[in-house]
């Protein structure tokens, strides 16, 4: 795999390019709703890195300073938690912070959730793209969900390198809601695991409980069960890369503009939702003059 993806060498305007965890560290802010969790440069703690931006999809070797054959995992959500944290994608700096709804802190209704759940950076489901295997609907507008399916818990901010081994069409209220499926590269099952039969033989039972967890999860908030695409199958790593491969497509158009300005014929509340994050804060990390734009 990497030796079909790029790494971008050149800064991100204002932004550095952070290929791992190694040189970054957090920062804690406020309390409830204001609550804030802020990634920084070890070096340089006044300096604020967006995890969704800042750090590359494709992990980079400490050492040789070369890409490896895994992705970077943004874990918003620690497995065994309920807490509903994200990336605050139109937030400047896009800190995590708790969801909430009408002022108050949203949890798991259902309970806690047994997977790492967060997202792979520099990426973007598109709510004015409609994939031909998503039921007709748009993308959800946020970086793609990642489950990881390791022993560890990772704890919310942390970067890890993951294996890519399948992923689930989720249809969300009407938007396709797209489930990466993932390993720590360090866990003990990740040389096991090169695939989503692998999974499906070796650790039975697990892709059926993480369908049925977004199935219900909704439920108890008086919502109906969610549905899925593609007869409610899992599909393999080849198909799931390229889905990795358009959210990332996508994530650059979006941070140059170009998706802001191909939008004219759109439904207003498609527009809205580019726009915001435009205005937020994305215009202001597309590369300087004369700078190509990263892959990734």
């Amino acid at each position: 795999m990497s030796s079909t993806y790029e790494v971008p060498v050149k800064s991100m305007g204002k932004s550095t390019s952070f290929g791992s965890n190694s040189n970054l560290a957090l920062l804690h802010e406020g309390e409830g709703t204001e609550y804030r969790m802020k990634t920084v440069d070890k070096t340089n703690k006044k300096k604020e890195i967006s995890l969704w931006h800042d750090v590359t999809l494709v992990h980079v070797d400490d050492t040789t300073g070369k890409p490896t054959p895994y992705l970077n995992f943004v874990n918003e959500i620690p497995k065994f938690s309920r807490k509903k944290y994200e990336i605050a994608t139109d937030e400047v700096g896009n800190p995590i912070k708790q969801d909430e709804k009408k002022g108050v802190l949203r949890e798991f209704k259902k309970g806690d959730i047994f997977f790492n759940y967060g997202c792979l950076p520099r990426t973007w489901e598109d709510p004015t793209f409609i994939h031909p295997d998503a039921e007709g609907c748009r993308g959800d507008n946020d970086p793609l969900d990642v489950c990881e399916i390791g022993l560890k818990v990772i704890k919310p901010g942390d970067v890890r390198p993951v294996k890519v081994l399948g992923v689930l069409c989720m249809i969300d209220e009407g938007e396709a809601d797209w489930k990466i499926i993932t390993i720590d590269a360090e866990d003990k099952w990740a040389p096991f695991l090169n695939d989503i039969d692998d999974v499906a033989e070796l650790l039975p039972g697990t892709l059926d409980a993480i369908r049925e967890w977004f199935r219900t999860y909704k439920i108890p908030d008086g919502k109906p069960p969610n549905v899925f695409g593609l007869n409610e199958e899992f599909q393999s790593k080849s198909y799931a890369l390229e889905i990795i491969k358009e959210c990332n497509h996508a994530w650059k158009e979006l941070i140059t503009g170009e998706k802001e300005r191909k939008i004219t014929n759109m439904e207003e509340g498609v527009k809205k939702l580019v726009r915001k994050l435009s205005k937020s804060n994305l215009l202001s990390l597309a590369p300087s003059e004369g700078e190509e734009p990263p892959t990734f």
